[in-house]
């Protein structure tokens, strides 16, 4: 039996920059003589690695010709992820970003699209998970959610003639191989687009209506300044492909924290 359905949660759009034709260049959201953060796009791989099989295309090697120097990457984003990633210009910037990362006063959070309406509305996601191929040992993960919308389309899902939809704001508390999009599936949420760890019978239904990345968007970054320590809070908007999802769904991409 389907619980209630709760009541649509309205959020006011983000507005995104002209989609380009064609560009190598990542869009700047925050810069200052010390750091950067970019608006990584969907596709594209952030470094060379084992699982990069013959790509050639690196955002790394995209941001040292853009600002012509060298950079140093914060944080890593899955392939398939858009959104913020934090690079350093030094080597001691980078050391400085990297211990406030492995602190509380460091916060990542996601836009995340999953199939169903996670119950209850809010919550946290306590599940171990191993490192990705090669790296069997499992350690501790966490993962905070909480549903900012949900929606249901005319989509025919196992007995029922429709499916239910759900966005989520997902704020990772350890920083394990695909965390979120492990922990969805693990609560049977799965995440929509996502062609490892998701729901192929989803998947394909956004695909035929022109939907065909994965809808994980990181979507702000907080952290300290090395500087001076003041709090930087800054938020990227979603791509083309990620707005014709939110217009499907009838839903409008957060501008501020919920």
């Amino acid at each position: 039996m389907r619980g209630p359905r709760p009541q649509r949660r309205e959020r006011i759009a983000a507005r995104s920059p002209p989609w380009p034709h064609v560009t190598l260049a990542l869009d700047i959201l925050f810069a200052d003589q010390r750091l950067a953060v970019v608006n990584k796009p969907a596709g594209l791989m952030v470094h060379d690695s084992a699982l990069a099989r013959g790509e050639t295309d690196f955002a790394a090697d995209r941001l040292r010709e853009q600002f012509g120097k060298p950079v140093f990457l914060v944080h890593r984003l899955d392939r398939a992820t858009s959104g913020c990633l934090l690079l350093a210009f030094d080597r001691d910037t980078a050391s400085a970003l990297g211990k406030s990362l492995m602190s509380q006063a460091f916060r990542k959070d996601y836009l995340a699209v999953c199939r169903g309406w996670p119950e209850p509305g809010e919550g946290l996601i306590d599940h171990p998970l191993d490192g990705g191929p090669g790296k069997p040992q499992k350690k501790p993960a966490t993962t905070a959610y909480r549903v900012l919308a949900t929606a249901e389309l005319d989509i025919p899902s196992a007995q029922h003639p429709t499916s239910r939809y759900a966005l989520l704001r997902c704020t990772p508390q350890t920083g394990r191989f695909r965390q979120i999009r492990r922990h969805l599936k693990h609560i049977h949420h799965h995440m929509i687009g996502d062609s490892s760890h998701g729901d192929g019978r989803h998947n394909q239904a956004f695909r035929m209506r022109g939907v065909h990345r994965m809808l994980l968007h990181a979507w702000q970054l907080s952290f300290p300044h090395p500087d001076d320590g003041r709090l930087l809070s800054v938020c990227a908007p979603g791509d083309r492909e990620w707005e014709l999802a939110m217009a499907l769904l009838g839903w409008t991409t957060p501008v501020a924290p919920p």
